[in-house]
């Protein structure tokens, strides 16, 4: 079903092409890309080349004789270089995921769907396969042919060749995502003895699997059918959002042609209709129909029409990056840069750096222990002797350094209160002690009831301090 094109100033008209009915049930044709050279072709592999090597050598960096990023749940603490976080710390979670939301509507909102084209890890995977495809079964028409190929030991070889070169790289793959979440150099270790526990088997494989089936056989079907962020992109663009154009006035009308035949005399326009755009596209759509849902930004159809240009000896930028309002108003690249600067953006850049700042202040000022409280419920209060009554108290103290701490423990609220047990602990780095503080004060010293009490811990290293309240509990 089509979507309706919108009149507003707004909004960008984002539309489907129903040139041919479709059924909800009809089984989708093979999309065989075409492989082309160019400018934003060589920028998609920088990009993989920069995302792979991140997250393929990310897990074997390390730091204070650790591995630098671990989100070990086995031990509920998650390092990220010099910072150790805890459950406790959701919410620097939350506002990273915040972050990330908003950069991403900001992205958009400038620049269009370029995440999907050049850094989503469904584009990034299925573009590394098709690389191996290539590689292995040949070019597009190679491909389409050895499809078509009855059964035989030449295509059985080459689609064994490419299967196993996808299954390999697919549980690498997962190997070094669950790496992230078990120490690598031990979940290595414990591959090559055949020490795996069966959760870590799971996971490498369902990562694995996922990996292998998503690249390798659904890829566009994710994009179109799978991915949320299709159908509410038109929610972030506007008029002024850069996005993939073909320019109708100067390609229209269209029609094949020698280079010999002057264009402009015989009434027509630039695009000689190759259909090239088409058979480069990953999803397999027209650009040549408008900007479609499917589109995921990645400016192939831009090196394929140049190429084609060049060879026709046209002006490039039949199909270029621009914005709806710069094809329609004929503006220059000066004055959609100056159009970067709207409402939408400048809010959202102003929401991004606050939050940003405040997340970087948190972290500056964050106590690097934290504390828990909790009264022995076993028996509320006791009179011992000197004629004390006496409240015993358990505190969890978590050192959230990577260096052994020394905390000493006070209290305040109640005249005459004190610690009658230990009240200086030392707990070894990233680690958690649980620990006994009884607290006396003389019997008859105060009414029956519940009193407010305060506890100071401080780290004699740093000189923080954490205060947490409780409750002091008289006898009658």
């Amino acid at each position: 079903m089509s979507n309706q094109k919108v009149k507003s100033k707004k909004v960008i008209p984002i539309v489907e092409d129903t040139s041919k009915p479709r059924s909800l049930y009809e089984a989708q044709p093979k999309i065989y890309p075409r492989n082309i050279s160019g400018y934003f072709k060589n920028m998609r592999w920088l990009t993989i080349w920069i995302t792979q090597l991140v997250f393929y050598g990310t897990p074997w960096l390390i730091w204070n004789d650790r591995q630098a990023i671990l989100l070990d749940i086995s031990t509920h603490r998650f390092y990220i270089f010099g910072l150790v976080l805890y459950p406790q710390d959701l919410i620097y979670l939350v506002v990273i995921l915040i972050i990330a939301a908003l950069a991403l509507f900001l992205f958009t909102a400038v620049a269009g769907r370029l995440w999907c084209g050049f850094s989503c890890p469904q584009s990034v995977y299925t573009e590394i396969f098709l690389w191996m495809e290539r590689k292995i079964e040949g070019d597009r028409a190679a491909r389409m042919r050895l499809d078509n190929m009855k059964f035989g030991f030449k295509k059985f070889h080459k689609k064994f060749l490419k299967h196993a070169a996808w299954i390999s790289f697919s549980l690498f793959t997962g190997f070094s995502f669950l790496g992230y979440f078990s120490p690598i150099r031990e979940l290595l270790d414990n591959i090559l003895q055949y020490r795996l526990s069966p959760w870590e088997t799971f996971w490498i494989l369902f990562y694995g699997f996922a990996t292998y089936g998503n690249a390798g056989f659904l890829r566009e079907q994710i994009c179109k059918y799978m991915c949320p962020y299709a159908r509410f992109q038109s929610a972030m663009f506007d008029n002024d959002t850069l996005i993939v154009t073909y320019d109708e006035e100067r390609g229209e009308p269209r029609s094949g042609r020698s280079r010999k035949v002057d264009a402009k005399e015989s009434g027509l326009g630039d695009c000689i209709d190759c259909s090239f755009c088409v058979q480069v596209c990953p999803v397999g759509i027209d650009i040549r129909n408008g900007l479609q849902y499917e589109c995921i930004s990645c400016g192939l159809c831009v090196d394929a029409c140049n190429s084609i240009m060049d060879k026709m000896e046209y002006p490039r930028g039949l199909i270029r990056f621009s914005t709806h309002n710069a094809v329609e108003q004929h503006w220059s690249q000066k004055q959609i840069i100056q159009k970067v600067l709207r409402p939408r953006v400048l809010i959202y850049t102003g929401l991004l750096l606050v939050l940003c700042l405040g997340f970087v202040a948190s972290l500056a000022m964050r106590v690097p222990f934290k504390v828990d409280v909790i009264r022995d419920r076993g028996v509320m209060s006791r009179l011992v002797s000197g004629g004390k009554v006496e409240n015993v108290y358990r505190l969890q103290i978590t050192n959230a350094s990577e260096k052994a701490e020394t905390y000493r423990v006070g209290v305040d609220g109640i005249k005459g209160l004190s610690i009658a047990s230990e009240g200086v602990f030392t707990v070894n780095p990233a680690e958690s002690r649980m620990v006994a503080v009884s607290l006396q004060i003389e019997d008859g010293s105060i009414k029956s009831g519940s009193h407010p009490v305060v506890f100071e811990i401080e780290a004699a290293g740093s000189k923080e301090k954490i205060y947490e309240k409780s409750i002091f509990y008289m006898s009658r």
